[in-house]
C-alpha cells in the first residue's frame, strides 16, 4: 500500500503531461487549464491558510494586481512577457509584505475583513484609474503566441500553469519539513504559546503571507497573458479567493494534495453549471452554500475523512513544543 502510495503522484503528473494529447476536443483542454490555474491558486493560498489558521479572503487582489501588472508592463512599456510576469510578481510580493505586516497584526475575523477591504480596494483604484488601466472598460493584453491558434494556446497555457503547479507543491513540501514550517504550525495550534517559545510570529506570519502571494499572482499575470483581455470586476472579485478557499477546504488544507483534489472537483463543477445554468448567480449562491457545508461537516477534507488518518504528505498534529524541537509524535 505504501509503495502504492508513493508511485500514485507521479503517474497522475504523467496523465496530466499528456492529458491535452488525450481528450478530444480543446474546451477539455481550456477547461483542464482553468482546473490547474485554481489548483495552483488554492495550493498557494493554502501555504498562508493551511500553515497559520489565517482565513484571507483577500488573495484575489493579488491575482488582480499580478493580472494588471504584467498587463500594464507589456502593453504599456512593451516588456517581454516574460520579464513582465516576473518583475510583476516580485512587485506584488513587495506590496504583499507591506499589506501583510499590517494586516497580521489582526486575527480571526478582523483578518478576514482586512483582507476583503483589500479587494474592493484594489478594485476601485483600478477601475478609478482610467488613463492607466483603462477603468471598468477592462485592458486588452495581447498574446505571446500570434502565431498559434486559440486551441494551441490553451496547450501551451496548459503547462505554464502546471508548471507554476508543481513549483506551488514543491514549495509546500518544502515548507511543512522546515523548521519555518513548524513555526507556522504552532501559530495555528495557539499563537501566543508560539511567541512565548521564542517564534518570531510576526515575521513568519508576513513571509507566509508574501510567499503565498507571489504564486498568486504569477498565476494572475499568466491568466492576462491567456485570457488577453482583463475586467476589473472579475479579477478583484471574492468570487476567485472564495474558490481558492472552499478548494483548499473541500480537500484538507493540512495535506498536500488537498487544495488539488478540491480543485479537481469544484472547477469542474463550476464550469458545467456555467454551461448548464448560464450567465446567472446562481453558480455564486451554489459555491456559498458549499462551503458553508464544508466548514460545518467536512472541516478537516475528504482526505482526512477518507483516510481518517494524514496519509502522504501532511501536516502533522503535534504539540508546539514538539513543532519546534522538530519532533514527531
Amino acid at each position: 500500500m505504501r509503495i502504492a502510495s508513493r508511485g500514485l503522484p507521479p503517474l497522475v503528473a504523467c496523465l496530466a503531461i499528456a492529458y491535452p494529447w488525450l481528450v478530444p476536443n480543446y474546451y477539455l483542454v481550456y477547461a483542464a487549464t482553468l482546473t490547474v490555474m485554481y489548483a495552483a491558486m488554492a495550493t498557494s493560498w493554502n501555504l498562508l491558510g493551511g500553515f497559520t489558521g489565517y482565513v484571507s479572503l483577500g488573495h484575489s487582489a493579488f491575482f488582480g494586481l499580478g493580472a494588471y501588472g504584467t498587463g500594464l508592463l507589456v502593453v504599456r512599456l512593451g516588456v517581454p512577457w516574460v520579464v513582465a510576469l516576473l518583475v510583476s510578481a516580485l512587485l506584488v510580493t513587495v506590496f504583499a509584505v507591506g499589506v501583510g505586516i499590517a494586516a497580521v497584526r489582526v486575527r480571526g475575523a478582523s483578518f478576514v475583513i482586512v483582507s476583503i477591504a483589500l479587494v474592493s480596494m484594489m478594485n476601485l483604484i483600478v477601475q478609478g484609474w482610467r488613463s492607466l488601466t483603462g477603468g471598468s472598460t477592462g485592458l486588452q493584453v495581447p498574446s505571446p503566441f500570434p502565431d498559434l491558434h486559440r486551441g494551441q494556446t490553451h496547450i501551451v497555457f496548459f503547462y505554464l500553469f502546471l508548471a507554476l503547479l508543481g513549483l506551488a507543491l514543491l514549495s509546500w513540501w518544502y515548507v511543512s519539513r522546515s523548521r519555518f514550517g513548524a513555526g507556522l504550525r504552532a501559530i495555528r495550534e495557539d499563537e501566543d504559546k508560539a511567541e512565548s517559545l521564542g517564534v518570531p510570529t510576526s515575521a513568519y506570519k508576513v513571509t507566509a503571507f508574501a510567499l503565498s502571494a507571489l504564486f498568486v499572482a504569477l498565476a494572475g499575470g499568466l491568466y492576462a497573458l491567456w485570457f488577453g483581455s482583463l475586467d476589473p470586476i472579475f479579477v478583484f472579485s471574492i468570487l476567485i479567493s472564495s474558490y481558492m478557499v472552499l478548494m483548499s477546504l473541500l480537500g484538507g488544507v493540512r495535506h498536500l494534495y488537498g487544495p488539488l483534489l478540491g480543485a479537481l472537483i469544484v472547477a469542474p463543477a463550476g464550469e458545467y453549471f456555467l454551461i448548464v445554468l448560464g450567465e446567472t448567480q446562481i453558480h455564486l449562491t451554489a459555491t456559498g452554500v458549499l462551503l458553508v457545508l464544508v466548514v460545518l461537516f467536512m472541516p478537516d477534507g475528504i482526505i482526512a475523512r477518507l483516510t481518517r488518518k494524514r496519509a502522504g504528505p501532511s501536516i502533522p498534529d503535534e504539540t508546539a513544543e514538539q513543532r519546534l524541537q522538530g519532533v514527531s509524535p
